[in-house]
């Protein structure tokens, strides 16, 4: 196999620093199964990693991307042959092993996922670890009970991927959704999605009927997913009916949770954690069948804003840490 390229990121004596730059097969990280890689995608954890702004990767260097799908060239696993679509998303890509940003990838045969076939690979990470951290939240959500019948689901963050992805999917899974975003200006794209509301998150903690600072306000979500953490997250848990349940999937605002026991102990509320990166293999595989069929978002190719080359990562990046993202961006690495 030749050199090819790859968007490798550096932390030595020379600093941190990352880009596009050669790369041959033998320095890839371990793994039975290598894939010619046809999308990434760019998610809040790549724009940490690759700008060193967040602590993401463990160990140096590596290449970028927590998502990559493609078709196998070499497998040393039986259960892959030269030609299979596949994906992987998180399980230590771009954190202790190469990740997606490169034209060629070595996966663990035990987190690479067949492509389902109602998914194409250029869907597959339009959706990709945003798409699967949604999905998953609806997963313990149903697995806690939760039902189109306690209420409106209110959806944080609701103009970023993962928001946009959630709005589409749990509308698909026929509950209303309540979106809550900073930029009201996308109010028509997010109904657009599915979402019957479209509430502003600067305007939630005024008036009469406004999330506040109590320990339970009026129940007015039947349950959350919640991208923003801090605040938001507090004013969610307390304004959540009996028995719902509120996931936290994300920490946009801020990772500090101020809250008291209050919604737990008198309501019933359930805090859902989503961990995406170490789902296990069976509850992977089944939320990507969900994600290919029952649960497929209906609108992928809106909620893809943006399609990049490698050569374009870092601007994405400074945009998306800046809060400018809109949507999924997706990365054409395949000519």
């Amino acid at each position: 196999m030749h050199n090819f390229r790859a968007f490798r990121i550096h932390n030595n004596d020379r600093g941190y620093r990352a880009g596009i730059e050669p790369m041959r097969a033998d320095d890839l990280s371990r793994g039975e199964v290598v894939i010619k890689t046809a999308f990434s995608s760019v998610n809040y954890k790549d724009a940490l990693a690759g700008t060193g702004k967040g602590k993401i990767l463990r160990r140096f260097p590596l290449n970028g991307g927590i998502d990559v799908a493609g078709h196998v060239v070499e497998s040393s696993d039986p259960k892959f042959k030269e030609g299979d679509a596949v994906l992987c998303t998180g399980c230590g890509l771009s954190e202790t092993r190469d990740g997606g940003y490169a034209e060629y990838a070595r996966l663990d045969a035990k987190w690479t996922i067949p492509l389902p076939k109602e998914l194409s690979l250029r869907e597959s990470m339009i959706l990709g670890t945003a798409g699967f951290t949604a999905a998953l939240a609806l997963y313990r959500m149903h697995d806690n009970r939760q039902s189109p019948e306690l209420g409106p689901i209110a959806i944080t963050g609701a103009t970023g991927g993962v928001g946009m992805l959630a709005v589409d999917l749990f509308s698909r899974a026929g509950f209303e959704v309540h979106a809550i975003s900073g930029k009201p200006e996308h109010g028509n794209f997010l109904k657009a999605l599915g979402a019957r509301e479209v509430l502003d998150r600067h305007e939630l903690a005024l008036g009469d009927h406004a999330l506040g600072h109590k320990p339970l306000e009026q129940a007015r979500f039947g349950g959350a997913v919640d991208n923003a953490g801090g605040t938001l997250l507090a004013q969610l848990l307390a304004s959540t009916v009996p028995y719902g349940n509120v996931a936290s999937i994300g920490l946009a605002a801020d990772a500090k949770l101020d809250t008291t026991v209050m919604p737990f102990i008198i309501r019933g509320v359930s805090l859902l954690g989503i961990a995406s990166a170490g789902t296990a293999r069976d509850i992977r595989e089944a939320i990507w069948q969900h994600l290919a069929s029952d649960w497929k978002p209906a609108h992928l190719d809106r909620v893809c804003t943006r399609e990049v080359a490698l050569d374009e990562l870092p601007d994405v990046f400074d945009a998306m840490l800046a809060g400018q993202s809109f949507g999924r961006t997706l990365v054409r690495i395949a000519g």
